[in-house]
């Protein structure tokens, strides 16, 4: 189980813990057919997916900073955030995390960029997961 399961696990998130989506970035585009090249076959249809069960994270982070003895501003920081859900929000552990979902690494020598972007990451990857997150925090 990685990191961004035991986010997902300590927000209620248990089925979408077990196989959390994590979408890696946008590989590039294969280069087009030659025009001479026979059409290739139909894609199968996807399976159908049973929905995700939506999660009220706001709800549950919003009551857990009330409740929390420190002021955490988890809505912009990462840091706050991981500590809101008593996780390890040590830069070590944020490392692991960005690895995990695939961050960049010219944001992985710079502390402040790569928080910016995992935090915005956590976020996305938390609603692809059935969490309402609202998109200014997207």
């Amino acid at each position: 189980m990685g990191f961004f399961s035991n986010i997902l696990e300590k927000l209620g998130m248990k089925e979408a813990a077990a196989a959390p989506v994590i979408i890696p970035p946008a590989a590039a585009a294969p280069a087009p057919a030659p025009a001479a090249a026979p059409a290739a076959p139909a894609a199968p249809a996807a399976p159908v997916v049973n929905p995700i069960a939506m999660v009220d994270v706001m709800a549950l982070l919003t009551d857990k900073a009330a409740k929390h003895p420190e002021k955490l501003n988890w809505k912009t920081s990462i840091v706050d955030l991981l500590k809101l859900l008593g996780l390890d929000s040590s830069l070590a552990a944020r490392k692991e995390l960005a690895k995990e979902l695939y961050c960049p690494d010219e944001l992985m020598g710079d502390s402040a960029k790569m928080n910016m972007w995992l935090h915005k990451q956590v976020l996305g990857h938390i609603a692809a997961n059935g969490g309402n997150i609202p998109a200014e925090l997207l």
